[in-house]
């Protein structure tokens, strides 16, 4: 993966026609990935750092996921973290989900490339976790680089701490801080 566009600021992409007071609808994330496609995303390394939880995710469409699979993702804490040095672009990615204590969490790598940009992203572990006590935890294959999971990144709202994206599936999700 190469990381020569991760540093590049560009303008962000104006999310004001988003509901503030509710989730943005399938046709308002396709609208937003139009335009992030024309003049790209503007988003950072430095803006991605942090703990992301899922709160909603769309078919490739925008048709909303059943709303019991939506709410079992946020029963069980979904969430992204990234973490690592704002200057040279790599980061390092948790995709992890709780019930209760019982953890099971993805530890791997990430890099930011492109306007648009893509957070290619490959995990080399998983370990499930019962609190403090690891029950299980093994080294994952790496995929090929062609096959690499990816989200495209397709806006960013800092003031309502919203990220959106299409993942290598398809399917369109929506972050919170």
């Amino acid at each position: 993966m190469s990381s020569k566009m991760a540093g590049l600021r560009l303008p962000m992409i104006p999310t004001d026609s988003l509901p503030s007071d509710s989730l943005p609808s399938g046709e308002d994330l396709l609208a937003l990935e139009r335009q992030c496609r024309r003049s790209g995303s503007g988003i950072t390394v430095a803006s991605l750092i942090g703990t992301w939880r899922l709160r909603a995710t769309w078919s490739r469409d925008g048709t909303p996921a059943p709303a019991a699979s939506a709410a079992l993702l946020r029963g069980l804490g979904a969430c992204l973290i990234l973490s690592g040095e704002e200057t040279d672009g790599a980061l390092q990615i948790v995709n992890q989900v709780n019930l209760g204590s019982l953890r099971l969490r993805f530890d791997g790598e990430a890099e930011l490339t492109g306007r648009r940009p893509l957070l290619m992203f490959s995990f080399r572990s998983v370990r499930l976790s019962l609190g403090k006590l690891t029950l299980f935890e093994r080294s994952l294959p790496q995929p090929d680089a062609r096959r690499m999971p990816y989200f495209a990144l397709i806006g960013l709202d800092r003031e309502q701490g919203r990220l959106s994206a299409r993942g290598r599936g398809g399917g369109l999700a929506l972050w919170m801080r």
